[in-house]
């Protein structure tokens, strides 16, 4: 359910999002649960992420849902010169802006860094877009797959199972979403010293790329190199749920101790004490392999005795849940419009400023004559304005 009383460490703070799709709404997502009040701008003919996939209703996907929540929505044609005017007028009132259109599109429509700046001089703008603004693809698109594929995702893939695949789920959108939140905030905190505002980039590229090389840069780091890119436990093809008599199982031993319980209550008395479980170094260079002893022993008892199993020896273990079970926990809430859905949670706990859902999804253009209002626009103006758009009041 909603609270609109409840703040968060946000509180205070508002952005203005003329992003679409996933990563940037992600982003201002989170910026809202943390207590921003977020105005999005959106075009008559509304946000992509308002049809992926079904919904309630017309113009609310199940991903719209949680996605926009948190937000004042305001419809306005930027390509207009009034349109762009209510962007600014709106623009000077906030601290954050973040969009993720490409540097031409920008320009084009009069509405980058220099000149937001100009109606608030120490304003946050946050831009995310697919490549760097000053390499040679800075004005391609680029989704997700793109993404993936071009920051070695599909290349661990094949080094795994010997075929190219991308994550099922959107990493490289949400990757660049929590990037941006956490760019915005520093710039925040920046701002909060200085009295300075800035202009922040976020390549969807570098980012899932810094991502991707955490663990994978592994022996290719050094200079000069020791091995191959890739981590080799992770990319091990035995890494993977275990199979028991009644469903799958999620198994990582990840001691020279869980591994001597586990080969015991398999009957493997030989294994016990064997030199590739007794650093960690030897465990993490025969990863494949100690997995591939554990699968056989695993398909011998039901997914319950291992996990029960596994806890009282201290064995990091869990269950296969599916998609359909997670989202079956989730709590209830009530949308005025489209009814009862499932909603995420907030998933950071803070002891004195809760993060918090105050606003359900809001429709296409639902609070456009109120915060033009409270920007200073006047109604007749507002009134010529929207003409037969979706704002209302």
């Amino acid at each position: 359910m909603t609270d609109p009383v409840a703040v968060g460490p946000l509180a205070g703070v508002r952005v203005l999002d003329f992003s679409s799709v996933v990563m940037g709404p992600y982003a201002t997502q989170i910026l809202g649960d943390l207590g921003a009040d977020v105005i999005a701008i959106e075009e008559a003919s509304g946000d992509t992420n308002r049809v992926m996939g079904p919904g309630p209703g017309r113009g609310m996907s199940g991903i719209s849902l949680n996605l926009l929540r948190n937000k004042r929505n305001v419809c306005l044609d930027l390509k207009s010169v009034a349109g762009r005017d209510a962007f600014l007028r709106i623009a000077a009132t906030c601290d954050v802006v973040v969009t993720n259109l490409r540097p031409a599109p920008l320009a084009r429509l009069r509405l980058d860094y220099a000149a937001i700046r100009e109606v608030r001089a120490d304003i946050v703008m946050c831009q995310a877009h697919g490549w760097p603004s000053d390499g040679v693809d800075a004005n391609k698109p680029a989704y997700d797959d793109v993404i993936q594929a071009s920051a070695g995702i599909a290349d661990a893939f094949e080094r795994q199972s010997g075929t190219p695949a991308l994550a099922p789920t959107l990493v490289a959108d949400k990757v660049a979403g929590l990037t941006i939140v956490y760019a915005v905030l520093a710039a925040l905190f920046h701002r909060e010293r200085t009295g300075e505002g800035q202009f922040v980039e976020v390549p969807m590229i570098d980012a899932l790329t810094s991502f991707t090389l955490v663990e994978h840069g592994c022996a290719a780091v050094p200079e000069p190199s020791l091995g191959p890119a890739g981590y080799p436990r992770v990319l091990a093809a035995e890494r993977r749920p275990y199979a028991t008599t009644d469903g799958w199982v999620a198994v990582l031993p990840y001691s020279a101790s869980n591994y001597n319980d586990l080969f015991r209550e398999g009957g493997r008395l030989d294994l016990i004490d064997d030199p590739r479980v007794l650093s960690a170094a030897a465990r993490a260079v025969n990863a494949g392999d100690l997995y591939a002893l554990i699968d056989p022993i695993i398909a011998t008892r039901s997914s319950a005795f291992w996990i029960e199993y596994c806890s009282r020896h201290d064995i990091p273990a869990g269950p296969v849940r599916s998609l359909d079970d997670l989202v079956a926990e989730l709590p209830i809430a009530q949308h005025p419009t489209m009814g009862a859905y499932r909603q995420i949670p907030p998933p950071v706990r803070f002891s004195a400023t809760p993060a918090s859902v105050r606003r359900h999804a809001p429709m296409l253009g639902e609070h456009g004559r109120e915060v033009l209002r409270e920007v200073g626009l006047s109604d007749v103006e507002i009134d010529a304005l929207v003409g037969d758009s979706p704002t209302t009041e």
